[in-house]
């Protein structure tokens, strides 16, 4: 199962860190240690942290990178409070980020996860197990109305309402316990020309997911807390796989490196006043042809990097 898994545009990454032997380096987003072993292979006098809630991947990549080195600490927690731990750990300061804001291949792929609409898993979505919130709660106890907002706002799902409306209806019969049985739902909600060019609970199941593990509500918290933490020459490399997150990305990655607006144009600009940051990538990186023949599931993802320049 975990062979499986392979780390999106990996090389691009790695390149985009611009690594050398001493750089600390945090890894907000563990997973299975693809992109984490890569950097290790190279910050032999450095070193990484690394951060994630999930179990499983903490116990699987806690071997992988002890094959590779022994500087480095996994961190039990969400990014969110990266800042916190970093600074118990007596971190004041980084020369590299990394957010794979993906849902590894494992995860996916593991029937016990309840990610996929594509094998049929009770309801769960769950990043960090331990808490009480899962998909079968958001699916079965949220009013019409909020499973709607979720549905149009996290998956942008056009019909959302009817879908919304489908569940609850559904659930005055009897519960929604699994994955497969939420699929059907779906499809009875959303007219058959529109299942043939993609899947009609794709959209859902990632609204779900977002809902049930606050993806976008600390993903702009988390990079302003790395950002704070940049070293000068130090950067911060984002990947990710749907719109919702990119625009956040994108939006603030912008704002950073925007000069103070008195004196936009202006010759001879006070330092002071001009922008902490630079774009890297003026355009989101993405999956060559070679990647996606190897990996279909990277087809979404986007990389973008800043660079903190004073």
């Amino acid at each position: 199962m975990m062979e499986k898994h392979i780390s999106v545009l990996l090389n691009e990454t790695i390149s985009s860190l611009n690594l050398n032997e001493n750089s600390v380096i945090v890894d907000a987003t563990l997973g299975y240690g693809g992109h984490s072993s890569n950097i290790l292979e190279r910050i032999d006098k450095g070193y990484l942290f690394a951060f994630d809630q999930d179990s499983e991947a903490i116990r699987h990549s806690t071997d992988r990178l002890s094959k590779v080195g022994t500087n480095f600490t996994i961190i039990p927690s969400n990014f969110v409070h990266l800042k916190e731990e970093l600074e118990k750990r007596g971190v004041s300061s980084v020369d590299g980020f990394l957010f794979d804001l993906g849902v590894s291949s494992p995860q996916l792929d593991q029937d016990d996860r309840g990610f996929s609409y594509h094998h049929d898993a009770m309801l769960d979505m769950r990043m960090d197990r331990s808490q009480k919130l899962s998909a079968y709660e958001v699916v079965n106890e949220y009013s019409k109305e909020d499973l709607a907002r979720i549905f149009f706002q996290y998956g942008e799902d056009k019909f959302a309402n009817n879908i919304a409306k489908k569940i609850v209806e559904y659930r005055s019969l009897k519960p929604i316990e699994s994955t497969l049985e939420l699929v059907e739902v779906i499809k009875s909600a959303v007219p058959m020309k529109f299942r043939i060019d993609k899947h009609p609970a794709r959209q859902i199941f990632q609204a779900i997911r977002i809902e049930v593990n606050h993806e976008l509500d600390v993903l702009e918290p988390a990079l302003e807390q790395a950002l704070s933490m940049l070293r000068v020459g130090g950067r911060c490399s984002v990947i990710t796989f749907h719109s919702l997150e990119d625009r956040i990305v994108k939006k603030f990655f912008k704002e950073k490196c925007e000069e103070d607006p008195k004196w936009k144009g202006m010759p001879n600009v006070p330092v002071q006043y001009l922008p902490d940051f630079r774009l890297v990538t003026q355009k989101a990186i993405v999956p060559g042809e070679e990647e996606l023949l190897q990996n279909p599931r990277a087809r979404s993802a986007k990389l973008r990097v800043i660079e903190r320049i004073k």
